[in-house]
């Protein structure tokens, strides 16, 4: 038995999300069907680094699964982008020992987010940034990054929907934002995330680039572990799950 790890991308436009579920068009879905095929049948269950929510995409998602078949990875690669849709492509397939984990062995995630800061829409952009038309103060919004970076309790921007059990205690290596053009590129890179988290911080940051808050604001927020201080959840279309990092080992 081989176990195969896969980077994977896809536009996640036209999908209900990652997880499979019944009569919806998802991530998991599409790659079970292939590899299913591949299997002349045989189900396959693939282990995924994370969710990722309906609308949003990834550049680097890693996957795993178990396989009795002896192929070259070249061809692994080959044979399911033969099978999947245009909207989902295999990176690269790598033979890995069968103690690895997709999920658990995860070192450090990287998330982007995109805002089209102009007046009006770009309805090509529709789809991959979070069109906010109103001014920024950019400088702010970078000073009130630096608040978030470090190892803090991210209930405060966690969403309230949550399962998640036990410590919500994360690392963040990264936490910036740039303007380049009309976009500003926020870059998250930390140990772990909870749900919603990205999208819950770049509301309040958002916030903080109109005035509305103070950078300061971000220690109080951290303090309280309270998911109602803090805004809307902004839209998922201009998140992308970037890069997941391992162990050397892994």
């Amino acid at each position: 038995m081989a176990r195969l790890k896969c980077k994977i991308t896809y536009d996640g436009s036209q999908f209900a999300g990652f997880q499979i579920q019944p009569r919806k068009r998802t991530i998991q879905g599409e790659l079970e069907k292939a590899l299913t095929k591949m299997h002349k049948g045989l189900p396959i269950r693939i282990q995924a680094s994370g969710r990722t929510d309906t609308g949003v995409h990834a550049k680097g998602q890693v996957i795993h699964f178990d396989s009795d078949y002896d192929i070259p990875t070249v061809n692994w690669q080959k044979a399911l982008n033969t099978l999947l849709p245009d909207d989902l492509y295999v990176i690269e397939v790598e033979m890995v020992p069968d103690t690895f984990h997709a999920r658990y062995d995860v070192t450090e995630k990287e998330y982007h987010y995109y805002v089209l800061n102009i007046k009006e829409p770009d309805v090509f952009k529709r789809n991959y940034a979070y069109h906010f038309p109103y001014k920024l103060n950019l400088a702010e919004m970078q000073r009130a990054c630096e608040y978030l970076e470090g190892f803090h309790d991210f209930t405060t921007f966690s969403s309230a929907k949550a399962t998640t059990k036990g410590s919500k205690e994360r690392m963040m290596f990264q936490v910036s934002c740039e303007k380049r053009g009309n976009e500003i590129e926020f870059i998250f890179r930390g140990s772990g995330f909870l749900y919603n988290m990205v999208r819950i911080i770049v509301g309040v940051l958002l916030d903080i680039g109109q005035g509305r808050r103070s950078p300061e604001d971000i220690e109080k927020l951290l303090e309280k572990k309270d998911r109602q201080l803090v805004g809307e959840t902004v839209p998922p279309q201009g998140l992308y799950l970037w890069q997941v990092t391992y162990n050397n080992s892994k």
